[in-house]
Parts: C-alpha cells; sequence; structure tokens
C-alpha cells in the first residue's frame, strides 16, 4: 500500500469501505404537503480511513513523520493505491479530526526513527488532476 511514494503497511484496515452512499438524497415538504425528494449521484468526496490497531497497521516515526510533512501543504492532491492495486486520488480529510493520528504502540519518553506507531489516516477522493 502505498500513498505516493510513502510505503504504509498493507494490513491497515480500511474502516469506513461500506459506510457511505454513492447517491445523495434530500426530503423537504412543499406548501400543499406533498413530500418532495431530490437524489444525484456522488463524483467525489468519499472518506477513506485507514486504520491500525494493536496487533497490525505498524508503522516507523519516519514513516508518520513524512506523512506529516504532506499534511502540511493544502489542498495535495495525492495517490492512494491500496493493497489490492485500487486506486484512489484524495486529500486528506480534515473536516472532524486531524487527518493523521499515530499513537505509541509501547510508551517511551524518546522514540527514535524506528520506534513503532499505530496509524489512522482520513482521507476523501477527489477528482485526479493531470
Amino acid at each position: 500500500m502505498t500513498l505516493d511514494t510513502i510505503e504504509l503497511p498493507d494490513d491497515l484496515l480500511w474502516i469506513n469501505e461500506y459506510s457511505w452512499s454513492p447517491v445523495e438524497q434530500t426530503t423537504e415538504r412543499s406548501l400543499s404537503g406533498a413530500f418532495l425528494v431530490q437524489e444525484q449521484s456522488v463524483q467525489h468526496g468519499r472518506p477513506i480511513q485507514l486504520s491500525g490497531s494493536e496487533e497490525s497497521g505498524w508503522v516507523n516515526r519516519s514513516t508518520v513523520e513524512a506523512l506529516l510533512q504532506l499534511a502540511i501543504t493544502p489542498n495535495k492532491i495525492m495517490n492512494l493505491t491500496l493493497a489490492d492495486n485500487r486506486q484512489f486520488s484524495v486529500i486528506f480529510d480534515r473536516s472532524n479530526n486531524s487527518p493523521i493520528e499515530a499513537q505509541q504502540i509501547l510508551p517511551y519518553a524518546y522514540p527514535d526513527d524506528s520506534y513503532q506507531y499505530s496509524l489512522t489516516l482520513r482521507f476523501l477522493t477527489v477528482e485526479a488532476t493531470d
């Protein structure tokens, strides 16, 4: 699995893969009381949350630092390639929380670049640009 040139562990889980609808819907009542429904296909904006656990999806500190460097650039479109070779053009999802969360596997006050972290990454799909 890769994000641009950064190697990610293949055992990160896409935890919200099936909690998204490709069709948006709005409903309302007219002044006469009629029920109005509008639906439209969604082109982009699918959330992708990749997450590790206490047993899987670990990365070293230098990988976390590389991801944080990517995250400081606003509107950066990146290529995400999953372990099954599906590819998505994505940006970091900053809407609710930090787009990157990294927790030490074993708490240590002075970790070096090889120290292991559990990782959560949040993205939104966008249209690819050439």
